[in-house]
């Protein structure tokens, strides 16, 4: 019994190198077997001076204060960008993902979002419809708030009020770097 199995295996083996061996064959030698644009998106950071990474809004930027955004840096921006988009989000909202804020077209020399200024660019829609940002105001629990920035290698012909799914699909295949920050907010 054990011979037949072996026997099997050696079949399997030997049909998928020859399938390999021909596909490799066929291809032209500068395209790459698996082409992913993820691979070469260089790590961008983005960090605020009003909370750490992990750490707790302060109330003045939630819909407990003023509900303004908070001051954010940006750095380790790569080289050839042509713009910047952002998305802030909350997962753990009781319906979904609740979309907070979303922009693009920021200038790629954007190095510092003031504490209640809009940065230059387009604004997208969030969850509750509006084209600004939108402080955290869970409901109940802890939750958090995630802030991505990412760099593009081209501006994006969106209009003003797309949503976040439109950007991300706009995103895709021209990402050259990410970062995120991660802030927590309770309201109880």
């Amino acid at each position: 019994m054990n011979w037949r199995v072996a026997r099997l295996v050696i079949i399997i083996v030997s049909v998928v190198s020859f399938a390999a061996i021909g596909f490799r064959q066929n291809r032209s030698d500068n395209v790459p077997l698996i082409k992913n644009p993820m691979l070469n998106v260089q790590t961008m950071k983005i960090t605020s001076q009003a909370f750490d990474d992990g750490g707790a809004i302060p109330s003045k930027y939630t819909c407990d204060g003023e509900n303004i955004n908070p001051p954010l840096e940006i750095a380790s921006v790569p080289e050839g960008t042509k713009s910047i988009a952002f998305i802030m989000e909350d997962p753990d909202a009781p319906l979904g993902i609740w979309v907070h804020w979303v922009k693009w077209n920021i200038p790629p020399e954007t190095k510092i979002i003031e504490k209640g200024k809009e940065p230059p660019g387009v604004s997208g829609k969030g969850t509750s419809g509006n084209l600004s940002y939108e402080g955290p105001c869970p409901p109940n629990d802890v939750h958090h708030y995630i802030f991505r920035v990412y760099a593009l290698d081209t501006e994006l012909a969106l209009q003003s009020g797309a949503s976040k799914k439109d950007l991300e699909s706009a995103m895709e295949g021209h990402i050259l770097g990410k970062g995120e920050l991660v802030g927590l907010y309770s309201r109880q």
